[in-house]
């Protein structure tokens, strides 16, 4: 903001100009808070707009599924248990999508702060970081344990001795390979304001992951399954494998209709692949399954070998995607404090953003290597998008009521 003696005339003339540049002002503010390509107006198709769902959806609870099966102990339960909830996550969508059409916003967090107010709207913010900021956390817990496995099958193929003979050097440590990819390879990924790394590679992986752990079971035989856990443990599980509501806002924009048929045929899809992995994944390994279903095969197999580095690749171009989402919620506000008193520089912006960058890269590591394994993370995450599927839109729903 300009002193007093600096301010221009005030004559109608320069008011306009002053109105115009405080406008300007804001909305630049607004612009360097968001990438630059993302466009709320952007028009997609149908077959479009089900691949977006679809890539929001198959994700790294995918590899979670079998673990949660198992802890139900019957398949009949744990498959009853996600019917219900696709129907709840199918009904919040519904919600959401007429929200967006009465509200004229593109965004969840818009809708919610909307159509509920402010106070709400902030407290979804909060549930939208913390989330994002966990399925970050999740991401590199999944990598780390593909590089344990890399590495043991790698040191058995160059040394022909098996995993008990492996010695452990700092080289051989999971964590320091972590750590340098989240320097040199994440770390890089995330600071620009522009993500341009590619967000539809992830259905991909999934669909092979999918069709690997199936074929195995049959190639396999059969342990006897006898294990009986709570069956609503899988709840926690499948709310965060199908949580797409916080990443629709190019798909919001569609006729409500649209988003109806495009919801229903986007959770079919979604239910028979998580369906499939966490069936066969479980009746191949029962109760003995992983958290993390591939860290229940062999190192040495090639196609398992194929479907970690694919999983991998995935989760190193979607990190810096959801750390993106988390960031612009959280610098909007503090490049829009700062406007109240100085005017907001892009050298500001962009150190700023860096700032947060590392902070959240950083923090996520620091957490992923204390973490045993991910369904300890998954837990937590599916607490919390409990929330985006059952709680906000029926806020949503009762304000307009």
């Amino acid at each position: 903001r300009l002193p007093p003696e600096q301010m221009p005339n005030a004559h109608p003339g320069n008011a306009c100009s002053v109105l115009a540049e405080t406008l300007l002002m804001s909305e630049s503010i607004s612009l360097l808070a968001k990438p630059s390509k993302d466009i709320v107006g952007q028009r997609l198709g149908s077959f479009g707009a089900v691949f977006i769902m679809l890539k929001s959806a198959l994700g790294a609870g995918l590899l979670n599924f079998p673990w949660a099966f198992a802890r139900t102990g019957e398949i009949r339960y744990a498959v009853t248990i996600e019917m219900i909830s696709v129907v709840f996550l199918i009904s919040g969508l519904i919600i959401l999508g007429y929200s967006s059409s009465i509200s004229g916003q593109s965004t969840y967090q818009d809708v919610v702060q909307h159509l509920c107010g402010p106070v709400i709207g902030k407290l979804c913010e909060i549930f939208l970081v913390f989330n994002l900021f966990m399925i970050s956390v999740a991401f590199l817990v999944i990598v780390a344990d593909q590089l344990q496995k890399l590495s043991v099958y790698i040191y058995e193929l160059i040394n022909g001795s098996s995993e008990s003979e492996m010695p452990h050097h700092w080289y051989t440590d999971q964590r320091i390979a972590l750590f340098i990819l989240c320097l040199f390879l994440i770390l890089p990924l995330s600071i620009p304001k522009e993500i341009w790394i590619q967000k539809y590679t992830r259905w991909g992986t999934a669909i092979y992951l999918t069709v690997v752990i199936t074929v195995k079971y049959y190639i396999r035989a059969v342990p006897e399954i006898s294990s009986w856990t709570p069956v609503f443990s899988v709840i926690p599980t499948i709310c965060f494998g199908f949580q797409v509501s916080v990443e629709q806002a190019p798909v919001l924009n569609k006729k409500l209709s649209h988003w109806v048929g495009i919801s229903f045929v986007s959770m079919f899809f979604c239910t028979v692949i998580y369906s499939l992995t966490g069936i066969y994944g479980y009746l191949t390994f029962g109760k003995n399954v992983a958290a993390d279903v591939l860290m229940s095969y062999s190192g040495g197999d090639v196609i398992i070998i194929i479907a970690r580095l694919l999983f991998g690749l995935s989760i190193i171009t979607i990190y810096p995607i959801v750390l993106l989402l988390g960031r612009s919620v959280i610098l909007a506000p503090v490049l829009q404090h700062r406007g109240k008193y100085l005017v907001v520089t892009t050298s500001f912006e962009s150190c700023t953003r860096v700032a947060l960058t590392l902070a959240w890269v950083i923090s996520t590591f620091l957490i992923a290597v204390a973490v045993p394994d991910i369904s300890k993370v998954i837990s937590v995450i599916g607490g919390i998008s409990a929330f985006f599927i059952f709680i906000f839109p029926g806020q949503t729903i009762n304000k307009e009521c």
